[in-house]
């Protein structure tokens, strides 16, 4: 007799019902990448943290003692928040409604930059620094591991028709927002000299804390930099939307937004925004002249460019360090300058005649100090050079990602020739990708390197035959991310979109690899 417990079973699934719930999942997982795209970036408040330094140093920087932030922390729970739901999510997907994960190269890559940013955060000399980033930073482990988990899910799910539009509406508020509170702080009125706004800052500030004297509210992203470089990729995404969409006032409507982008990007008063646009240009003026509708398209870059003219004489004509950073990067007279011939003081001979030093007997020779200078870059090249120098300390997975401050060589005398200050305390790589091998040594810096390099060939490929309208949005915001970040780092309100939208990008290329062509914007 045929045991019972040995008969074999058959479960039949409905490939129906399964679809549906595949389909609703999506929608889901949709929505919530949608927050990490357009309601992350926009979080700020206040919050304390007691940081303990791996270091004993009178340095004010990166001593222990109570910290505050106003800008990452809220951004990096919330990226977490979403992030574990998206995962949970996704399995659920996987696991129980036949979800399929799409084969590609990149999940090698994005198995070892993972496995790499995990083994650098186990062994790093500072392991909580490195699994949660700095105090005002929160850009460690936690935070790679969310953007590369974000990535991957968007990369395996499918899209509605609309995506493109939800995604570039979704991200509106967070222009405007920026736009409004960064034209305040240009004209003299930060938005932080208001009652209603510290007090919406400091909910969260436990009993005793407050602002600090002096505080201001650029926008809603930490410093100049991050703002540059992230509207300068603003900028470029909807103005590529305008090139391609056959919509005639849709398409004049974002030429509208790409120059509220470009504004925020000059008022920051930051080259590495300006430099993005002027390398992101070619692909866009490539997008025009190949587009169905040449006319329009071309058209549409012209207007951008023309007004982008007068956009910038008000900014600079305001502050002309607005053509410092842009224009003065290649011309480097400024014509808002009115420089006034100095007037030569008698006491400017008796400073140059009295001021020498004389030793009794013996010679004595003071130590020629280094000239000072600011290296390339704004210093860059100093920062970037010394941070290699240090990583070879630590060569196959580096120190912990966002834990340089506590490691860089300050107050060394060399940096008078990078630095122009030997006092001057430096707390980022300003590079993503040196800030990556840093982080994660040679290893993690394979796995992001493959990731880059492949998804940046699919970019050019989304570009160069334009068989979607979202995947050449998407393609050239990509790439502007991976060019402003040779300059710049990453946080969570800057980096999480982007990888998400790499994600979309992926997705859309490989489901239709063999699709049909779609027309520029006109089936989206």
């Amino acid at each position: 007799m045929t045991s019972y417990y040995n008969a074999k079973t058959t479960i039949h699934r409905d490939e129906a019902e399964d679809r549906l719930s595949r389909e609703k999942a999506d929608r889901w997982l949709f929505g919530l990448l949608l927050l990490a795209v357009a309601f992350v970036p926009l979080l700020v408040g206040g919050y304390v943290k007691e940081v303990v330094s791996p270091h004993i140093t009178n340095l004010d920087l990166i001593s222990s003692g109570a910290k505050g932030d106003i800008f990452t922390h809220y951004k990096a729970i919330a990226l977490l928040i979403i992030t574990v739901i998206v995962v949970v999510l996704f399995l659920a997907k996987v696991l129980f409604m036949e979800g399929k994960i799409r084969k590609t190269k990149l999940n090698l890559f994005v198995g070892i930059f993972t496995f790499a940013i995990v083994l650098s955060t186990i062994l790093s000399p500072s392991i909580s620094i490195a699994l949660w980033g700095q105090y005002d930073r929160s850009d460690g482990a936690i935070s790679y591991i969310c953007y590369l988990a974000l990535f991957f899910v968007a990369m395996n799910i499918d899209y509605p028709k609309r995506a493109l539009h939800y995604v570039m509406y979704s991200l509106y508020p967070f222009i405007l927002i920026n736009f409004i509170l960064i034209i305040m702080n240009f004209y003299g009125r930060d938005a932080m000299t208001y009652p209603i706004v510290q007090k919406m800052m400091s909910v969260f500030l436990p009993q005793g804390a407050s602002l600090g004297e002096g505080s201001f509210l650029l926008g809603t992203l930490n410093q100049w930099n991050f703002m540059s470089g992230m509207f300068a990729i603003m900028t470029a995404m909807y103005l590529a939307w305008a090139i391609i969409d056959t919509h005639k006032i849709r398409g004049y409507s974002n030429i509208i937004v790409a120059l509220v982008s470009l504004a925020i990007m000059l008022m920051s008063i930051s080259t590495s925004g300006f430099l993005t646009i002027i390398l992101i240009t070619p692909f866009l003026i490539f997008l025009a002249f190949k587009s169905l509708d040449r006319k329009k398209a071309i058209l549409a870059l012209v207007v951008f460019f023309i007004l982008s003219v007068p956009v910038l004489h008000i900014l600079a004509d305001k502050d002309p360090r607005v053509w410092n950073e842009s224009i003065g990067f290649f011309i480097k007279k400024n014509p808002y300058i009115h420089e006034q011939p100095a007037a030569l003081m008698p006491t400017d001979f008796k400073i140059s005649l009295e001021n020498k030093a004389y030793a009794a007997e013996n010679k004595f020779e003071l130590p020629v100090l280094p000239e000072r200078k600011i290296a390339a870059g704004s210093g860059r090249a100093y920062i970037w050079l010394k941070t290699i120098d240090l990583t070879m300390d630590r060569p196959l997975f580096g120190f912990g990602l966002d834990t340089l401050m506590y490691y860089f060589p300050h107050n060394n005398i060399e940096s008078r020739a990078g630095m122009w200050s030997e006092d001057t305390i430096v707390d980022k790589p300003h590079s993503m990708y040196v800030g990556i091998f840093y982080g994660t040594g040679i290893i993690g810096f394979i796995g992001f390197m493959g990731l880059a390099i492949i998804t940046a060939l699919v970019a050019f490929g989304a570009i160069f035959t334009r068989k979607q309208a979202i995947a050449v949005v998407f393609a050239v915001g990509w790439l502007a991310f991976l060019i402003q970040a040779l300059f710049n780092d990453t946080l969570p309100g800057t980096a999480a979109p982007m990888w998400v939208l790499a994600g979309m990008l992926m997705a859309f290329m490989v489901r239709n690899k063999e699709g049909e062509e779609i027309t520029d914007g006109r089936n989206n």
